[in-house]
């Protein structure tokens, strides 16, 4: 344009905050990722406890090396005691450190110590002869090394399980730097009196994990002798299976999470592909529609073949961008024809001024001021159509449809006409309605407006003496509302065009400047604005002789 202006359907917006950075993790896929691991965590957490699992192994072990001690003390009582004094029979030591030996052989991961009633050792199963006739003292089997890294998985493990709660009575395990090795030796004189108590009444368990990372169970068995208490047998084992059996649920629990974990990030990450990549690229084609780039083919079509929530979405994103550059592209052939309809009395009037001022005949000068208060009252008119018309759509999306009985409404606009003719040669007005009347879903005050139009524009094509029937009734699930008149008809070439903006074919002897051949244009931008139709046709008797014009309007019904 030749101020430099731009047309309204190509004005750009502002720039607009910075586009959204792609992110190698999207915010969405780590809720996603969170969602999905959070309760796989949780299940192993659960699983990894194995709290009852564990007290079970143990008190296993515990039982079979109290009944194998239980054994051992049986046969020492019988065969390595001294009944000299029957009062008072003792262990007899060479003895008993032979025996000792000879029943700790089938078990090597065993060691066996006795102690005498004041808590000296008397016998060790461990203890071995040396090349140069000293007594040492042979260590226990190593543990199983798993490597330091699966060690260490393990100590946290049980630092982990000994500060939870547990579920019922269990050994407690010694994991403090100061914990016993085999060497650990049991309070006798507390063994001593526990026994003296009764037979319900034993020593417990000392369950201790070693610096070397053995699992030792200790258990203390009193020897007996006809009721007397002679010595306290000590069996201490390594609880290998205990360790063994853990180590293979836990490495078997892990192996199921890491595969699970591995196929959740795999979901999550086809999850986060298949809506947040695609959210993405939806905020990008908007953007480009919002700075102009995007006036067609800006959603992707891969987008919008989807077949769920996310392709509904795109749909009706890239149907709202279509609606939106349809309607700019309407303003803009709106200003056209505005501007253009504006400049024909406006070059009336100024062809009329020029030669007002170079004639002096009185007649031609009041012929020229006629001509120039038409084009007037031609542009008022049009002003005020074109304000009506631009305000239309604003004020279409303030109100809502209701349902309403449109059959009344005619009735009094019946009234209304025959009320305001003054002339018995002007056209009368008929309805023509079911007796039950007719609901309707529109806006009440516009539909009023699109039929005085149809009214209106019949009035003006009907003959003198003429009738124009307004008929309603439902069709196909529609409520039809139909304007006949008995007027010339409408070419068939333009049964379309007659409601084109500024579309201006009236009858012959019309005032000028009446109407501005916006009448149909706005009944139609009304009647698709309430989800309805408007069409025109031309009625024809058997012959095909035209008869009139007939417009035809259909809303939707309401019950």
């Amino acid at each position: 344009m030749p101020d430099g202006s731009r047309p309204l359907g190509r004005l750009h917006a502002p720039p607009g905050p910075q586009r959204f950075k792609p992110r190698w993790v999207s915010p969405l896929l780590r809720r996603i990722l969170l969602v999905n691991a959070l309760p796989l965590a949780l299940l192993v957490v659960a699983l990894l406890y194995l709290d009852q699992y564990q007290n079970g192994l143990l008190e296993a072990q515990v039982s079979a090396l109290r009944e194998q001690a239980r054994v051992f003390a049986g046969a020492l009582g019988e065969s390595a005691v001294s009944t000299a004094d029957p009062e008072n029979p003792k262990l007899v030591k060479v003895i008993a450190a032979s025996l000792l030996r000879r029943l700790t052989e089938p078990t090597p991961d065993a060691d066996a110590k006795l102690y005498a009633p004041d808590g000296t050792i008397l016998a060790d199963s461990r203890l071995r002869p040396g090349p140069n006739g000293q007594m040492t003292r042979e260590p226990l089997p190593p543990a199983v090394d798993h490597g330091r890294f699966l060690a260490t998985v393990g100590a946290i493990y049980d630092w982990l399980l000994s500060l939870l709660p547990h579920s019922g009575p269990a050994p407690p395990i010694d994991l403090t730097p100061t914990a016993g090795g085999a060497d650990w030796q049991p309070d006798v004189k507390e063994e001593l009196r526990l026994n003296s108590a009764g037979d319900s009444h034993q020593t417990p368990p000392y369950i201790r994990r070693t610096r070397d990372n053995h699992l030792l169970v200790t258990v203390a068995v009193p020897v007996e002798r006809d009721k007397h208490t002679v010595g306290i047998i000590s069996l201490t084992r390594e609880a290998r299976e205990v360790d063994e059996s853990l180590f293979t649920i836990r490495m078997s629990i892990l192996a199921l999470f890491g595969m699970a974990l591995a196929v959740t990030v795999l979901l999550s990450w086809y999850l986060s592909l298949t809506i947040a990549r695609p959210i993405l690229r939806l905020t990008v084609a908007a953007a480009d529609m919002r700075e102009g780039k995007g006036r067609s083919g800006s959603v992707p079509s891969s987008i919008l073949a989807r077949r769920d929530e996310i392709g509904a979405l795109a749909s009706a994103l890239s149907d709202s961008a279509a609606a939106l550059w349809e309607r700019m592209d309407a303003i803009e052939r709106f200003a056209a024809d505005v501007a253009h309809e504006i400049k024909n009395p406006l070059s009336s009037i100024r062809s009329a001024i020029e030669t007002l001022r170079r004639i002096e005949d009185p007649s031609r000068q009041r012929q020229l001021l006629g001509i120039i208060g038409d084009d007037v009252v031609r542009l008022d008119r049009l002003i005020t159509d074109v304000s009506d018309a631009s305000r239309l759509d604003a004020e279409l999306s303030r109100v809502s449809s209701q349902a309403f009985d449109v059959v009344p409404i005619l009735r009094a606009l019946q009234e209304l006409d025959e009320a305001t003719r003054q002339d018995d040669r002007a056209p009368r007005l008929e309805v023509v309605s079911p007796p039950a009347g007719l609901m309707v879903w529109a806006v009440e005050d516009r539909l009023v407006q699109v039929l005085r139009n149809l009214i209106g524009n019949a009035q003006s094509f009907s003959p003198p003496g003429g009738r124009i029937t307004v008929r309603v009734r439902e069709a196909n699930g529609m409520a039809e509302l139909s304007v006949e008149d008995e007027g010339p008809g409408i070419p068939d070439a333009n049964l379309e065009h007659v409601f084109d903006r500024f579309y201006s074919e009236r009858p012959s002897g019309e005032s000028f400047g009446h109407h501005s051949g916006l009448g149909l244009s706005i009944s139609r931008q009304i009647v698709e604005a309430l989800h309805g139709q408007i069409s025109a046709e031309n009625r024809r008797d058997g012959s095909g002789k035209v008869l009139g014009a007939r417009f035809i309007v259909r809303l939707p019904m309401a019950e």
